[in-house]
């Protein structure tokens, strides 16, 4: 045999057993790979069907009864800080996102020309508190002078009634002979000057009181005067209070857009003070959702910037229109190219007083929950 068959024979040999083993040897692991899967699919589905289950239960027991929006978002009623008076700035105490005390001083302006104006406002009520004194003195003066009429009518009467007395008299004897015409005429003429001296009086009197009529006139006017210029006096104070811009309330300092040295106008916006109370949550639900809805409802309000967290609110009150109503161009229906889209009511939820890591304009999601109504509303009445 040569080299050569003797390799070929080696092979052959070599090759022959290993096709019978393979030939031989059953595929034992296929059933239990088969067995395996039908198992985990069995699992898959049961937890499945737990899953769905649970979720049917969730969904039946609550879910169907809870109305819920993610267009919400935190709201506070801010204060705008701006200036009545016009002026420079001055000094800002405070730094953005400061927090603050009620009365806190935020801004000043330079009140120069305000205590000018204080100043020559004070100082003209001095003159007119010495004019006063002056009026008062004369009135008091003019009094005098009628009284002193008053003594010389009375005199004036009783000169009079002698003088009449003595007339009469004097015709009465004239009558008789008994005394001359010239004792007569005497006593006309001294009964017509006493007369004339009480009408003198009387006039007198009246001239007086006159006087004093004029002066309490001049002095109700210099009265008149003063009051104004109190007036005046208590604007200027005002206005030199209004240079010093204070916190209304507790909270913090936000968008402080002026610096030192700048002129202010009257209404500019200087600055805004957030509440450290008082948040609440606008939730604009559809127009379709508001039969569900009544003030006094709880409501679940979670907090996006908060991982989730939820806190307990409750339905405050509902607006009377849509969003869009108070919008700068609110849209015009009235046209051939009409879409009709489901509009948008606010609805306010109060937030627990001190719940913390709030921020006004902090996006949410509202749910609220529909068997916790109190007070009905129009359309959730209607809807019933």
């Amino acid at each position: 045999m040569s080299r050569h068959d003797r390799i070929e024979s080696a092979k052959a040999e070599t090759a022959t057993p290993r096709i019978e083993t393979d030939a031989e040897t059953p595929p034992t692991d296929a059933p239990a790979k088969s067995g395996r899967k039908k198992r985990i699919f069995a699992g898959v589905a049961l937890i499945a069907l737990l899953a769905g289950g649970y979720e049917g239960w969730g969904w039946w027991t609550d879910g169907r009864f809870m109305v819920d929006t993610d267009d919400a978002y935190v709201q506070a009623d801010m204060s705008l800080v701006s200036s009545k008076v016009q002026g420079y700035v001055a000094a800002i105490p405070v730094k953005a996102n400061q927090h603050v005390t009620k009365g806190e001083v935020i801004v000043r302006i330079d009140d120069g020309d305000y205590r000018i104006a204080l100043e020559q406002a004070r100082a003209k009520l001095p003159t007119l508190e010495r004019t006063l004194a002056r009026i008062d003195a004369q009135v008091a003066a003019a009094q005098t002078t009628v009284a002193q009429a008053e003594a010389q009518l009375t005199a004036a009467e009783a000169a009079l009634r002698t003088a009449t007395t003595g007339a009469e008299r004097a015709r009465d004897l004239a009558a008789r002979n008994v005394t001359s015409q010239a004792n007569l005429d005497s006593a006309n003429e001294a009964l017509d000057t006493a007369r004339a001296n009480k009408a003198a009086a009387e006039a007198a009197i009246a001239g007086a009181e006159a006087q004093v009529e004029v002066l309490k006139a001049q002095r109700a006017e210099t009265e008149s005067g003063r009051r104004d210029l109190q007036l005046d006096i208590d604007q200027a104070q005002r206005d030199l209070d209004l240079t010093i811009l204070r916190a209304p309330f507790d909270g913090t300092v936000a968008n402080v857009a002026i610096e030192e040295g700048e002129l202010v106008s009257p209404g500019a916006r200087l600055a805004a003070v957030v509440p450290d109370h008082g948040l609440y949550v606008e939730a604009n639900f559809k127009e379709t959702q508001l039969g569900e809805i009544r003030p006094g409802e709880l409501a679940r309000v979670s907090i996006d910037a908060m991982d989730g967290h939820e806190v307990e609110g409750r339905v405050v009150s509902i607006a009377p229109a849509t969003g869009s109503q108070f919008s700068l161009l609110p849209a015009d229906n009235a046209t051939g190219n009409f879409t009709k889209i489901v509009q948008r009511v606010p609805v306010r939820i109060e937030l627990p007083a001190g719940t913390p890591g709030l921020r006004a304009g902090l996006s949410v999601v509202v749910e609220i929950d529909s068997r916790t109504g109190g007070e009905g509303t129009v359309v959730a009445e209607a809807a019933e």
